[in-house]
């Protein structure tokens, strides 16, 4: 199949806001791969925004200068997954050299729709709308598979792409074989997220239990006997590096086990440390390196243990489960109320010791794994901050011809210019991306017929987030983190806009 093929396909699905028309489209994708396992895989992680290899070493900065496209396609899709294989590979002198040339040649070969869409992948900002759920239905259109069996497969297999390969390929045998297994990663339950902690009473039915949200990274623990290993959010093994949760784990009563929790490197008072503390022990291989921060690990669900396994279980009953295993200063702070009072007072303690925010779960629900299921609910204050437009990229998919992606700054007293802290099109709706298009072509300070348009720093943007955290990416050594749009401030000049110092006071906090 041709790379074209799959940057069509990616951009129609983004052009559609129908559920049931992306599945489609998918659908008629995976159709036309055939019984190629190999293919299917690719395409499915590829179509959800995800590499095969993970990470090859090629980000943002690589994809600044750029060939021409091609007028003709060329590329295949198992020959640029081969060439993404052999960039991840490279490593040694000349390493960045060699990654550059193989990803020009790549590019020289691309036309214009595949260098769109090869950016966007490369870049993590392939965003058209086909998540987990529209995946999952679209592999069960394809097999002729029931879309729950499917989904469940994915849910336990913990890889969709391997789910969709097994479905097209082997059919229902195939599928069955996914289930629960100890050492295998399962796909995370996601949570969904409420204004407060009065909205989540009402959304869970007027009993929630409430669990302090750390700011740490979650981890999956599995253990089968005296093997240990422990997996991150997005599947990652990660065991060699974090040994006090091996550690932790291997001192629990049981034989096997597979359990949800959070690493996090805690200050000597007991509040947590910068969320980049913590970051920073999961890219090191050596995981008691002289210096590093130590991690403390806090359990809060179970899936699985002494071979029986519970992830269907009510999540009172798992709760309980955790309760007989983990000692209380190895759980996260939890309480299970009615009380609105109540719970704002634990959320306000919770804040208080500097952590994110409460998780909000009913009593009732099952673990959904791979689901963001209406069963959880997060509880976070937010901060906004007023800042400045930079530049923008030109959007695609749906938002083809507009300008999208808006590049946000911080004012720098010191300099009189501008600190950029991140960029985003989240929050946008079509008004607004209309509105911006015309907005910004006015204030554009230079051409506008490349990817990214430079403008005038003339316009504030009142930008909702999550927090700030360290990163080498931008000048300031901050960014944005979840980072949406609220509204654009014409009241505002851009003399007005929150200074670097203000998010910098954020940082610290």
């Amino acid at each position: 199949m041709l790379l074209v093929d799959v940057a069509r396909a990616s951009a129609e699905v983004g052009a559609v806001s129908a559920r049931s028309a992306k599945t489609r489209l998918i659908s008629d994708l995976l159709e036309r791969a055939g019984d190629d396992a190999a293919l299917v895989a690719v395409i499915v992680s590829w179509l959800s925004g995800e590499l095969p290899q993970r990470q090859i070493g090629v980000g943002w900065a690589s994809l600044r200068a750029l060939p021409e496209p091609a007028d003709q396609p060329s590329l295949t899709v198992h020959g640029v997954d081969a060439v993404f294989t052999e960039i991840g590979a490279v490593a040694g002198k000349g390493s960045q050299t060699r990654r550059a040339e193989l990803l020009g040649a790549t590019f020289g070969a691309a036309t214009e729709a595949e260098q769109t869409f090869l950016r966007r992948l490369l870049g993590g900002e392939l965003r058209q709308g086909a998540l987990v759920g529209v995946m999952a239905d679209a592999v069960a259109a394809a097999s002729g598979l029931p879309a729950p069996e499917v989904r469940r497969a994915a849910m336990l297999g913990g890889a969709l792409p391997a789910v969709a390969a097994a479905a097209l390929t082997g059919g229902a045998d195939a599928l069955a074989q996914f289930r629960l297994t100890v050492g295998t990663p399962v796909g995370p339950m996601l949570a969904q997220t409420a204004t407060g902690v009065d909205a989540a009473l009402e959304k869970l039915g007027g009993t929630a239990v409430f669990e302090a949200k750390l700011d740490g990274a979650r981890v999956q623990i599995h253990r089968d006997g005296d093997r240990i290993s422990v997996y991150t959010r997005s599947l990652d093994d990660v065991t060699d590096r974090l040994p006090e949760v091996v550690d932790a784990t291997r001192a629990l009563p049981v034989t096997t086990l597979i359990a949800d929790g959070e690493a996090i490197a805690l200050r000597p008072d007991g509040r947590p440390d910068r969320f980049q503390v913590t970051a920073s022990r999961f890219g090191k291989r050596a995981g008691r390196d002289t210096g590093a921060a130590p991690l403390s690990v806090f359990f809060f669900d179970l899936l699985h243990v002494d071979g029986t396994d519970v992830l269907d279980l009510p999540a009172a009953e798992r709760s309980a489960l955790l309760d007989a295993i983990v000692p209380g200063d190895q759980r996260v702070d939890r309480l299970q109320t009615a009380d609105a009072t109540a719970a704002q007072a634990f959320l306000d303690r919770t804040l208080a010791a500097g952590h994110e925010g409460v998780m909000a779960k009913s009593p009732t629900a099952p673990y959904e794994a791979g689901r963001r299921g209406a069963g959880w609910l997060k509880v976070k204050p937010v901060h906004t901050l007023d800042l400045v437009v930079l530049a923008i990229e030109w959007g695609s998919g749906r938002r083809t011809g507009k300008l999208s992606n808006i590049h946000l700054g911080a004012r720098d007293p010191a300099t009189g210019g501008f600190v950029m802290l991140g960029k985003t099109f989240k929050g946008m709706t079509d008004e607004m991306l209309a509105w911006q298009t015309e907005r910004f072509l006015e204030i554009a300070d230079g051409p506008t017929d490349g990817y990214v348009v430079r403008v005038r720093p003339e316009q504030v943007v009142e930008i909702a987030l999550d927090g700030v955290q360290g990163s080498s990416r931008y000048p300031g050594g901050m960014a944005l983190r979840f980072a949406r749009v609220v509204r654009y401030r014409d009241d505002k000049t851009p003399g007005e806009a929150d200074t670097v110092e203000t998010v910098r006071a954020l940082y610290e906090r």
